[in-house]
């Protein structure tokens, strides 16, 4: 669901109706920073901050970021500074913040239940957003695009706000050089007399049963898996052996690819099937395989209560009604090496002459890769920066072709985007393969809600809570 478009909004809407309503984590820092500085007209957002157990560190985020009455259209927002593996206290804080109000909102009006996903290629701020989701009282924990296997022992240590070191991803280093993340609460805001936290339920993400085994036995505790089909939207897992084009330059899947319900009922966790079950009977069809239930990310995606730009939304849906909207896998256009579905869509990165008229830039950073410099330290890359800078760091100039900037994407996506010479960065657009699936759903209508996606997968009979 990309940044913000599964807003609090929508998991609010998805929770009141008794299923789990999930909140995208990542890169809430920003998206709370840009809410703020847009004037946050409701007022929800300040609501939310109010409710933070430290009243200076909210005091301090609101005199850094909030405008009243907004800034100016044509006026850049204020950065905020790309994380690091040593961030300063002012950056984590944001982070922290930015965690609790998103799921403090989700919460609010109903009893049900609400959820957090976070990248863990994404590792740099997620000790700190989860921290702060966690003081918030969010309930589950999801974390995919890699393994996750650090997950649960950061929810041991930040459930008693304790200190937490873990390992960070870094290309080209060895063991032998230790590279880690650490996050400490207690240099960020006062946690002398805060209770310890509930713990809530984790769910890793997984696209095979070997992996999923493989976190129950050396993972630390794992309540469940949400298996995830290439079908599905956002980045997938890589085809399993040698990647293999077909005539569209997309990856070709197969057998191999896909989970067997069997295995994962062998290993004796709850698990949701992901991808392809987002139509009347998946999820009748997944319950029958062994399914807890199923996971739904792009019928959500463009409902009236996700954090999708209006006009952005309006015109993926009048292609969808006309049947002239296509989802390609793209094997380039993340930064990650990941496979990434992106939506074609007039004035967005998915068209080539758009792409090419945009100034490469990184300065937001979450899909950055560590490296390891010759003298020893740290340094981050991103093949969608500066084609000569990336080089400079030792990057193959082969990893630049065809990579587009998500990061700034996919906030112009949910009008976030930053103001810049040529205008405002343009939108990418990300959706499963069953996108039309929406035609069904609107039966003539322009938009559509939450509760209708809901009705429309559980046949009004379906009540329990869903991930």
């Amino acid at each position: 669901m990309g940044v913000a478009v599964s807003s609090w909004r929508l998991a609010r809407a998805v929770s009141a109706h008794g299923h789990l309503g999930v909140v995208s984590g990542t890169a809430l820092d920003v998206v709370l920073a840009r809410r703020l500085q847009l004037g946050d007209p409701g007022g929800e957002i300040r609501a939310a901050i109010d409710a933070f157990p430290d009243r200076d560190l909210a005091s301090a985020v609101l005199d850094q970021y909030f405008v009243p009455g907004g800034k100016a259209d044509d006026a850049p927002f204020k950065s905020v500074p790309m994380f690091a593996a040593r961030s300063s206290r002012r950056l984590h804080s944001l982070a922290v913040l930015s965690g609790f109000v998103e799921v403090f909102l989700a919460k609010q009006g109903h009893q049900g239940q609400v959820g957090i996903n976070f990248l863990q290629k994404v590792q740099l701020p997620t000790p700190s957003i989860l921290y702060g989701a966690l003081l918030a009282g969010v309930d589950y924990v999801l974390v995919g695009a890699g393994i996750p296997r650090e997950i649960p022992g950061m929810l041991d240590g930040l459930l008693s706000h304790a200190r937490v070191e873990v390992p960070l991803h870094v290309a080209g280093a060895s063991p032998e050089d230790g590279f880690t993340i650490t996050f400490d609460p207690s240099t960020v805001l006062r946690t002398a007399g805060l209770a310890a936290l509930n713990r809530p339920r984790f769910l890793a993400i997984v696209s095979s049963s070997t992996l999923a085994a493989s976190l129950v036995r050396h993972g630390g505790r794992v309540d469940g898996f949400v298996v995830e089909h290439h079908v599905a939207g956002g980045h997938n897992a890589p085809p399993r052996g040698r990647m293999v084009l077909n005539e569209a330059g997309e990856p070709s899947y197969g057998p191999r690819d896909a989970v067997d319900p069997a295995r994962m009922r062998e290993i004796g966790l709850p698990f949701w099937l992901a991808g392809g079950s987002g139509e009347p009977g998946g999820l009748a069809q997944a319950k029958q395989a062994g399914a807890a239930g199923i996971q739904v990310g792009t019928l959500f995606a463009f409902c009236e209560e996700s954090g999708m730009d209006p006009a952005l939304r309006a015109a993926v849906l009048s292609k969808v009604r006309s049947g002239d909207v296509r989802v390609i896998t793209d094997p380039l256009a993340s930064p990650t090496g990941f496979p990434f579905k992106v939506v074609q869509v007039d004035g967005t990165l998915s068209e080539a002459p758009v792409y090419e008229a945009r100034t490469r830039r990184c300065d937001l950073g979450y899909l950055r890769e560590a490296y390891r410099r010759p003298d020893g330290t740290l340094g981050y890359r991103c093949p969608g920066e500066p084609v000569a800078d990336y080089v400079r760091k030792g990057g193959a100039i082969e990893e630049t072709r065809g990579r587009k900037c998500v990061c700034n994407g996919l906030l112009a996506t949910v009008g976030l985007g930053q103001v810049r010479e040529k205008g405002i960065e343009p939108a990418i657009v990300t959706a499963g393969a069953g996108l039309m699936e929406i035609a069904r759903l609107l039966r003539g209508r322009d938009t559509y809600s939450a509760a209708d996606v809901i009705d429309y997968l559980t046949a009004a009979h379906e009540r329990q809570p869903q991930a």
